[in-house]
């Protein structure tokens, strides 16, 4: 099987609402930008509903659809990082199934990245409907913070949405962290990136899938993942304190042989509770790398593959050794000869 002109990879988590449409206007977007070679790679992020039995009975009745099953709950980027480690198209399109970002935008996409010479097109937001004044101000706090930090150039108001050439995905793919940051990862492999403007719409169903411990955990992620100013910061700040501890100890000095009073406990306790905030935090701040370390210390695989559903995926360029691996699982000498072990 000769690998199609265009991929489209997209991570789902509870999307059962928003798949039947999902994949009509993926179809539809598909067809009117390079015809019938093109594949649809839906990555099953250990969903909860019926999103599954879905992409199995769509994979049944397009044979350009192939569906992935990750054993468990992986997280929306290691997801990511499935559909892209098995996709095989010449261009990768990622979408998220919610359907806030438009298919239909794909052509436009294409034809810029044809324009431009360019390896990666990513879609800058110029308008969020839908979404409350608190997400909102979190996001743009969340992405003028990031600029300042980084340590390369982070496009501001991008989510994962972009077009991306063979050459900067398999670039992006040789990259082996596990705490990954998908956005900040493709802008730092470079070659030539260029933006497009759309608006994002109101998901289409079902609830959104980052509540706020998830958005705090992502943010985490992205800053010590591409940035080390929190430490630097953490040791500056350490400077500040002990030129601080000189002025407090010239006081003493000054007051003990003056004979005047030394303020009492209110000031020390004061000083005390603050020293001990601050080295807290920065114990804190070392800690988030030291656990980073620790994580990839370990090298576990990035994700696990349970199932795949599609007529080709046998066949598939990159999917055929699993699907082949899946199948041997699934006949091995399990109880009931029809149970499978999940596959990295």
């Amino acid at each position: 099987m000769t690998a199609p002109a265009l991929s489209i990879v997209v991570p789902c988590y509870n999307e059962e609402p928003c798949l039947a449409e999902l994949h009509a206007r993926l179809t539809a977007a598909a067809r009117g930008a390079v015809g019938e070679d093109y594949e649809i790679v839906l990555v099953n992020d250990g969903s909860r509903d019926r999103s599954w039995e879905m992409m199995r009975q769509l994979s049944a009745t397009d044979p350009r659809l192939v569906a992935i099953n990750l054993s468990r709950n992986h997280g929306h980027q290691l997801a990511l990082t499935a559909g892209l480690d098995l996709c095989a198209g010449e261009r990768i399109l990622i979408i998220d199934a919610d359907l806030q970002d438009p298919p239909e935008l794909l052509p436009d996409m294409l034809a810029e990245m044809d324009r431009q010479t360019a390896d990666v097109v990513y879609a800058v937001r110029r308008a969020r409907a839908g979404e409350t004044a608190f997400k909102l101000a979190t996001a743009k706090l969340f992405y003028r913070g990031l600029s300042k930090l980084a340590e390369i150039e982070i496009p501001r108001d991008t989510g994962d949405f972009r077009l991306m050439s063979r050459r900067a995905l398999d670039a992006l793919l040789s990259l082996p962290e596990q705490a990954r940051f998908i956005r900040g990862m493709v802008a730092w492999v470079g070659f030539r990136q260029v933006p497009i403007v759309y608006d994002r719409a109101e998901r289409h169903a079902g609830q959104t899938k980052y509540p706020f411990s998830k958005m705090l955990r992502f943010a985490l992620d992205a800053v010590t993942g591409f940035s080390t100013a929190p430490l630097r910061f953490a040791s500056h700040f350490g400077l500040w304190l002990v030129a601080a501890s000189f002025l407090i100890l010239i006081y003493i000095a000054v007051g003990f042989f003056s004979g005047s009073a030394i303020p009492g406990w209110t000031s020390l306790m004061l000083l005390v509770v603050m020293l001990g905030a601050v080295q807290m935090f920065v114990l804190g701040l070392i800690g988030e790398y030291i656990g980073r370390l620790y994580i990839e210390a370990k090298r576990r695989p990035l994700y696990i593959v349970s199932d795949i559903a599609g007529r080709a995926a046998g066949a598939h360029p990159s999917l055929g050794h699993v699907a082949h691996a899946a199948e041997a699982m699934a006949t091995s000498d399990s109880p009931g000869g029809n149970g499978s072990r999940p596959i990295a």
